[in-house]
């Protein structure tokens, strides 16, 4: 079965919390609807994490799991180099968060998931690991200070395997 690799946008890919800006991260200021017309969304992208998280990647399938969703595509996913990717919908996600959408695209597949915010639903994490018992299932927690770092892409590397 091909592994799956699901990839979150804000904290992993736009490191929101650092303060300055690290260092390789490019601003981007993005319109979007629904957001404010005088002041775009402000983000810091790393326009290398592409390349680099298709090479992590090897043969999983890179997904998005954010509440980007498919937008992720036509905005994110161009500034640092990323195909058109597949998305999960998160965006009207319940008390399971993202978990419950993350578990039914993998089904039975290893994954590997980047994101930040594992922690700030706990029970739903637990409920999540406990249903995916014996199959390969890495959270790797990505710190919104930092956004995606070598260590992480290592960690990526390692448990796709």
């Amino acid at each position: 079965m091909r592994p799956v690799l699901f990839l979150d946008v804000d904290g992993p890919l736009n490191p929101f919390a650092a303060k300055p800006k690290p260092p390789g991260f490019v601003e981007h200021k993005f319109r979007i609807r629904g957001w404010s017309r005088r002041h775009p969304l402000r983000m810091w992208l790393n326009p290398g994490h592409g390349t680099a998280l298709l090479d992590a990647a090897g043969n999983a399938e890179l997904v998005w799991a954010t509440t980007w969703g498919h937008q992720a595509n036509t905005m994110v996913g161009p500034a640092i180099g990323l195909p058109t990717l597949p998305a999960v919908d998160c965006a009207n996600v319940d008390s399971g968060w993202k978990f419950d959408a993350v578990a039914r695209y993998a089904g039975p597949r290893p994954l590997v998931w980047l994101d930040d915010d594992f922690d700030l639903y706990p029970a739903a994490r637990d409920a999540f690991l406990a249903r995916r018992d014996g199959m390969v299932t890495h959270l790797v927690r990505v710190d919104p200070r930092t956004g995606i770092t070598d260590v992480h892409l290592a960690a990526v590397r390692e448990h796709l395997k």
